[in-house]
């Protein structure tokens, strides 16, 4: 053994904490960087001569330590847990904020929604029935009427441009989706490169899953190791991301409201053309474009049937109903210029416009003057109470949205807590603490004046060893 072999040792010591005090400084440093996984340094002794030579036999304690690794703290199954509940949030939260707009098309409760227009009509019909000879009482029917389709119709539209609007941002997530399944296959390929080099690969391997995490909110991605530090990632069965190669998705089906299915709008690989069943926010987007949406445009077009179909009923007759001209009522809505097109919330009309034609009497004018009769306008008026009656059907398909909505909003409450202790866990492993921090930087700061101190001590007995032995008496 050299004697000055313990240089060597104590000069190992003091890169190692240095190399520690180095680590410890970008954690610090990054302690507010989104996405950053704190490092270690990992030291490991270095043993002597496993092999000694032929003809010696090697009595070395150890060669010092080894500091060349930094390694990031991180947990795999937290890991994927977080990708899981990050997922399951964004659907949530896509499937909350559907509900959120659709209560904002309905505007219920309030002054301005179907609600409050049907009950005017109604009040109209009333005044109507105690007044059927004024003209003033047939028009105001008429207006309230005409508010109320009109009403429909600015609904039923705005569940259309909230299903269009949705539909056109899936294109727009796509392309983010392909970009960064891109961008993770490119760091794949650098962190491979690196990895084979002996290069850090720490800051790169942060930043893909990075982007692996916005995939699991964007589409429910998840991801699995694979060699040289390179990670795949899948999502429903398909495999978007495999070591450095990478393939898309994009969005088919209808772009029309009317034509949307249970099936259609969907997400495909590109190339290939796999249907996919995404997660993340893709997946609470495509449940709104063929399942929340169109229900409720469904059950709003029923309850404008419904509408014209009971007022039609007594309007129309039989029994006979007769206007202020003495002539039989007709049809009062219909569905505009095609009439063998089924009433719609989009396409109700209303079919009368003349106050006169306001059929109101059960029987017919004696002669030239007006029927005081009001049986007609109080059949109608008393439709507003009726168990079976439309007013009754649309406050059940509003009890019905709050009813969803609610629900909605309660799981995605409980989601977020979930998620939140999932993200706290991973935090606890992988964020940095700058009381843990501090600590570290304390002890590799003694640990390096230690190491000093032993390069002094062999210093002071190399120059006992060399300036002083042989010179007794000198």
């Amino acid at each position: 053994m050299s004697s000055f072999s313990g240089l060597n040792t104590a000069t190992t010591a003091l890169w190692a904490q240095q190399r520690g005090l180095d680590v410890t400084g970008q954690n610090i440093a990054n302690v507010n960087t989104a996405g950053y996984t704190r490092q270690r340094a990992e030291l490991q002794s270095v043993g002597g001569n496993a092999v000694p030579a032929m003809y010696a036999v090697s009595n070395q304690v150890g060669q010092g330590v080894d500091a060349d690794k930094v390694i990031r703290i991180r947990d795999g199954f937290l890991e994927s847990r977080a990708q899981i509940e990050s997922a399951s949030t964004a659907r949530m939260t896509a499937q909350d904020a559907t509900l959120a707009q659709i209560e904002q098309a309905f505007r219920e409760p309030g002054e301005t929604g179907i609600q409050a227009k049907l009950t005017a009509v109604f009040t109209a019909w009333g005044d109507v029935a105690n007044h059927p000879t004024e003209d003033g009482a047939r028009t105001a029917v008429l207006q309230k009427t005409a508010t109320l389709v009109t009403e429909l119709h600015t609904t039923s539209a705005n569940l259309d441009k909230q299903w269009t609007q949705t539909r056109d941002s899936l294109d727009t997530l796509a392309q983010d989706v392909n970009a960064k399944t891109q961008s993770i296959a490119d760091l794949n390929r650098a962190i491979k490169r690196a990895t084979q080099a002996g290069l850090p690969v720490n800051e790169l391997a942060d930043k893909r899953d990075g982007l692996v995490m916005d995939l699991a909110t964007s589409i429910g991605a998840t991801s699995s190791p694979g060699d040289d530090g390179q990670v795949n990632v899948s999502v429903a069965g398909a495999m978007l991301v495999s070591g450095v190669s990478a393939i898309g998705i994009r969005a088919v089906g209808t772009e029309v409201p009317a034509e949307a299915t249970a099936t259609d709008p969907a997400f495909v690989t590109d190339p290939g053309g796999t249907r996919l069943a995404l997660g993340g926010t893709a997946g609470g987007a495509l449940t709104a474009l063929s399942q929340t949406i169109p229900r409720y445009q469904q059950k709003l077009d029923v309850v404008a049937r419904q509408l014209a179909d009971q007022v039609n009923a007594v309007h129309a007759g039989p029994p006979m109903a007769y206007d202020k001209n003495g002539d039989p009522g007709g049809p009062m809505f219909g569905s505009g210029s095609v009439p063998a097109v089924p009433v719609t919330a989009a396409n109700i009309t209303l079919l009368i416009t003349d106050p006169t034609e306001v059929a109101a009497a059960s029987f017919a004018p004696n002669g030239t003057n007006a029927s005081a009769d009001a049986g007609n306008a109080a059949k109608l008026a008393a439709m507003a109470k009726a168990d079976t009656g439309v007013a009754v059907a649309y406050r059940q398909l509003i009890v019905d949205l709050g009813v969803e909505a609610s629900v909605a909003t309660s799981n995605l409450k409980t989601q977020t807590v979930v998620a939140a202790q999932v993200d706290a866990s991973r935090e606890s492993v992988s964020g940095v603490n700058l009381d843990e921090e501090m600590t570290n930087m304390l002890q590799f700061q003694h640990a390096y004046s230690a190491a000093a101190r032993v390069i002094t001590t062999i210093d002071e007995t190399l120059d006992v060893l060399i300036n002083r032995t042989g010179r007794v008496g000198l």
